[in-house]
């Protein structure tokens, strides 16, 4: 493991990456099993107009990638925050390992099973996680 608590964020952001990846394969070839030509879509279309063509297991990976662009901006800011005041110690890398695998089983569950006590659950962990993490970090740029 590494010893910089901002190898998670990069191993993060590499996933969104992936996630994005996945995103464009699913859509492409769920619009081409539902006769959607892009050479004809209405101009200043969106992907959101997409979700009522698509099955709703398209629709999830999108919905994931969407939701690794919004918390984990967060999660970046944070890790830097540590990382530039002295707050990135042992148990602050752990905590951030922590939140990016739940990031990604998250990610996996919501991609393929998405029941939603479940995603739950492990929202509120890697949340738990970044708020943790926010504290240590209000205390490492105070002190």
């Amino acid at each position: 493991m590494s010893n910089s608590i901002l190898a998670p964020g990069a191993v993060l952001a590499l996933w969104t990456l992936i996630m994005l990846i996945w995103v464009a394969v699913t859509r492409f070839s769920a619009m081409s099993k539902a006769g959607v030509d892009l050479k004809v879509a209405p101009p200043g279309g969106r992907g959101a107009d997409l979700e009522a063509v698509l099955p709703p297991s398209v629709n999830w990976k999108s919905h994931n990638y969407t939701h690794l662009l919004e918390q984990p901006t967060l999660f970046y800011a944070v890790i830097v925050f540590l990382h530039l005041s002295g707050g990135d110690v042992g148990y602050t890398r752990w905590i951030a390992w922590a939140y990016v695998i739940l990031r990604i089983v998250h990610s996996l569950w919501q991609a393929t099973v998405n029941r939603i006590p479940v995603r739950f659950a492990i929202f509120s962990l890697y949340t738990l996680c970044l708020f943790a993490l926010s504290v240590l970090a209000v205390i490492a740029t105070l002190g």
